[in-house]
């Protein structure tokens, strides 16, 4: 979509032979987002926020800033983009106040683009995403059920089933037989430690 109107201007639009710039925290599909620092700041108390130029008079209402709304400083998406680390500074005093659960919540309830920045432990005791097939407990005989993720591919008419991957051997004499070998050829591979 956006190819249309011309280069990406995150990209160089000639080659040069010089890498792409890390980005850093930045969005990198051309509207400005980072991860700010919520409460209580432990290492994974963070919401990722992105700015799009509709949502910032309703997130400088609902922060309390709606002196930023007309301030020339602030007032086009192109003024803020030149001035990104003072936005996310003011949005990122707000989000210091707030779980980034209770960030993302007022910030859904007026479409600003937003989630939480997850801990694995946050992953794993996220019921909803056992619930939609994301992860899934898979039984093993030596380590007891564990969690994985499931399968990326998803398709309307063929579920495709996440299982554990075999023990060490455990199919051996189901291959042995398979390529030819009989029951008393597997029993003497077996009892000579060929297998």
């Amino acid at each position: 979509q956006r190819l249309a109107s011309g280069p990406l201007v995150e990209y160089p639009g000639a080659p040069s032979g010089e890498c792409v710039p890390r980005a850093g925290n930045a969005s990198g599909g051309g509207q400005p987002g980072a991860a700010l620092r919520c409460s209580p700041g432990g290492e994974n108390d963070y919401c990722y926020i992105i700015i799009q130029p509709q949502g910032w008079a309703p997130l400088m209402r609902l922060i309390g800033r709606r002196d930023l709304i007309d301030d020339q400083r602030f007032a086009s998406h192109e003024a803020r983009a030149q001035r990104l680390e003072a936005c996310f500074g003011v949005i990122e005093t707000w989000t210091r106040q707030r779980t980034k659960f209770d960030v993302m919540k007022a910030l859904k309830a007026i479409d600003v683009p937003c989630g939480p920045i997850l801990s694995t432990k946050d992953i794993m005791e996220d019921r909803s995403l056992y619930e939609r097939g994301f992860l899934v407990e898979v039984p093993h005989p030596e380590r007891g059920t564990y969690v994985t993720v499931a399968s990326p591919i998803r398709l309307s008419d063929n579920d495709v089933p996440v299982e554990r991957a075999p023990l060490l051997g455990e199919h051996t004499d189901e291959v042995l037989a398979w390529i030819g070998y009989g029951t008393d050829d597997i029993a003497n591979m077996r009892a000579t430690g060929a297998v």
